[in-house]
């Protein structure tokens, strides 16, 4: 491992140095100024050197979006969460790139909605819709004209659902979505498909709101989701 690489080259070093020490004692080699002052403070210098080491060692990689591993080729990474009761909008990130969220101020109550290149990963639009004080038809209207090809990511603020009705729900589970038929008043969900997904997405969380188990006075807890989504081939 890297830490034992970094421990024999502090041990390969310190061996070399006190070496030369000794034989330019021993044969009363006159060494400079600044080279009596490094081997006067050899432990310093071996301390300062063993501490970069362990630090680079043990300093955690940082992969895109903030996920816990790196994702293998031809993968886009995301990140994202749900909005924090009625307080904190939601956040979608993907291959770096924030999309979605408070400090955006592109997030609103109800669905948040981005769309993302399913071939490059380019941001196509972002979109979000009232399923509390609006109306249901513009997200239809939207979820129509998705293309295929297109990762489609979702997620809720304060409250998601009141609004859906059946042909919304139909159009979001085409997309792969399993928990969409359940969303209920203030749930908190978040899900990432695909238009043409073949198969159920993996990549879905659903929080209820239940006044025993909710974290926040109303609202569920944040639910949160990485993952690595699959580049489409031609």
């Amino acid at each position: 491992c890297f830490l034992t690489g970094a421990a024999k080259l502090v041990v390969v070093i310190a061996i070399f140095l006190l070496t030369f020490y000794v034989i330019s004692q021993v044969f009363e080699i006159k060494m400079d100024a600044n080279l009596g002052h490094i081997f006067g403070n050899l432990p310093v210098v071996l301390s300062k050197i063993l501490v970069y080491f362990l630090l680079k060692a043990t300093k955690p990689p940082r992969y895109k979006c903030g996920i816990s591993k790196a994702c293998p080729e031809k993968h886009f990474a995301f990140k994202m969460s749900s909005g924090a009761a009625n307080v904190v909008g939601p956040k979608i990130c993907v291959e770096d790139n924030v999309l979605m969220s408070g400090v955006k101020n592109n997030v609103g109550r109800g669905i948040n909605i981005a769309l993302v290149n399913g071939k490059t990963g380019e941001l196509l639009d972002t979109k979000f819709f009232d399923m509390w004080g609006g109306d249901v038809a513009p997200l239809i209207e939207f979820l129509k004209t998705i293309q295929d090809g297109t990762i489609v990511l979702m997620a809720t603020y304060d409250d998601g659902a009141t609004k859906l009705n059946e042909e919304a729900r139909k159009l979001i589970a085409e997309l792969g979505s399993t928990s969409i038929t359940n969303l209920g008043f203030r749930d908190n969900w978040v899900f990432c498909g695909g238009k043409g997904i073949k198969t159920k997405s993996p990549f879905e969380q659903h929080i209820k709101n239940n006044k025993d188990t909710n974290k926040y006075e109303g609202w569920p807890e944040v639910v949160e989701m990485e993952g690595c989504i699959p580049q489409k081939q031609d």
